[in-house]
C-alpha cells in the first residue's frame, strides 16, 4: 500500500480492487484508514455492512488494537494477515557503501527482465494473501509481476546489473552510469570495470540484472515499492548498494526523503534499513474480512 495511501487526515475509502478481482475469480474492495483519520470505526463498520464483495482487504493503524475484537462481530470471517510497517530515510543521510568497480547502476530495464526479476526474488515472500484461504499462492505471486511492471513504467525503476567485459568492445572505458550514487551524489561515477580474470559470479537474472527496485514518486520523496537481489546473488552486500542507488536517484531529482515499507515479519530486511539509515514511521495491520460462507469445508 503506497505511502501517500496511508497518510492524511480524511475518511476511511473503501474501493472495488479490479486486478485482485479478475485474479482470484471473486469481486474484491480494498478499505484504507488513512493514519490521521479522527474516530473512523462507524465508518469503518459502514463500509464494511454496504459492501458486496466477497473479501475486504482492510489496512488500518496499528494503535487501534481494540478494532480487531469489533471487526469479528460484523458478519464477516475476520482474518489477520499480518502488518505493513513503513520506514523513512532523509534523501542523503543515508550510509551508503563505496561503489564497488563490476556494478553497473542503471534505469533501463526490459519488461521481460522486471517480471524475471520479480519472479525469483519474491517467489518465497509470505505476502498478506497466503493468509486468505480463498486466494491462490501462484496468483498471488502474479500479481506481484503485474504491481512491478506497472510501477517500473509509470513511476520507474532501478536495477544493479553485473558489468560484463562483454558489454564494452575492445578497451574502451564503460559509459558514465545513468545517475549519481548516493556515495558520490556530485557526480555521476563509471558504470564498473570487468570482474577479475578467473572471478566467479552468480548467474543473473534476465539482462544480467543482480538487484532490482520499483519506484513511485511525488515532489517530495521517492517510495521503493518492490526491492530485492535475486536468489543467487545474495550474500554479497547488493542490498545496500541497490538501496544507495535509489537514494542516488532521489537527491538528483530534488526529493528530500526515500520512504518504504514490508510486511512485519520480514525482519531481516529491516535489520537492513536500520542499518542503511531508514528509521521507523508507521505501522498498519492487514485484515481479510471474508464472507463467512465461502469458507465452509475450505482447509488450508
Amino acid at each position: 500500500m503506497a505511502w501517500r495511501d496511508v497518510m492524511g487526515s480524511g475518511t476511511p475509502r473503501i474501493a472495488e480492487s479490479p486486478l485482485d478481482s479478475a485474479r482470484f475469480g471473486r469481486p474484491v474492495e480494498r478499505l484504507t484508514v488513512p493514519a490521521q483519520a479522527r474516530s473512523p470505526f462507524p465508518a469503518v463498520r459502514e463500509a464494511v455492512l454496504g459492501s458486496r464483495a466477497d473479501v475486504i482487504v482492510l489496512r488500518y493503524p496499528a494503535e487501534h488494537v481494540g478494532w480487531f475484537a469489533e471487526l469479528t462481530a460484523l458478519g464477516r470471517t475476520a482474518v489477520f494477515a499480518d502488518s505493513l510497517t513503513y520506514w523513512r530515510l532523509r534523501a542523503g543521510g543515508g550510509r551508503a557503501p563505496e561503489p564497488p568497480g563490476d556494478l553497473q547502476p542503471t534505469q533501463r530495464v526490459t519488461p521481460a527482465a522486471v517480471r524475471e526479476s520479480v519472479s525469483d526474488i519474491f517467489a518465497a515472500y509470505r505476502n498478506h494473501y497466503l493468509a486468505n484461504p480463498l486466494f491462490d499462492s501462484a496468483e498471488a505471486l502474479a500479481g506481484y509481476r503485474e504491481w512491478a511492471l506497472r510501477s517500473a513504467s509509470e513511476g520507474g525503476c532501478v536495477a544493479l546489473r553485473e558489468w560484463s567485459p562483454a558489454g564494452r568492445p575492445g578497451s574502451a572505458a564503460p559509459p558514465p552510469a545513468a545517475f549519481p550514487t548516493a556515495a558520490s551524489p556530485s557526480a555521476a561515477p563509471p558504470e564498473g570495470l570487468p570482474p577479475a580474470e578467473g572471478d566467479r559470479r552468480p548467474a543473473a537474472a534476465g539482462d544480467g540484472i543482480l538487484a532490482l527496485a520499483t519506484l513511485a514518486d511525488d515532489a517530495d520523496r521517492t517510495e521503493i515499492l518492490l526491492a530485492g537481489v535475486i536468489s543467487r546473488a545474495r550474500g554479497r552486500g547488493l542490498y545496500a548498494h541497490l538501496l544507495a542507488a535509489v537514494e542516488g536517484r532521489a537527491l538528483a531529482r530534488g526529493a528530500r526523503e526515500v520512504v518504504i515499507s514490508t510486511q512485519g515479519h520480514n525482519t531481516g530486511v529491516q535489520r537492513a534499513w536500520a542499518r542503511y539509515g531508514f528509521e521507523p514511521a508507521l505501522t498498519f495491520l492487514t485484515v481479510h474480512l471474508i464472507r463467512s460462507r465461502l469458507l465452509r469445508g475450505r482447509r488450508r
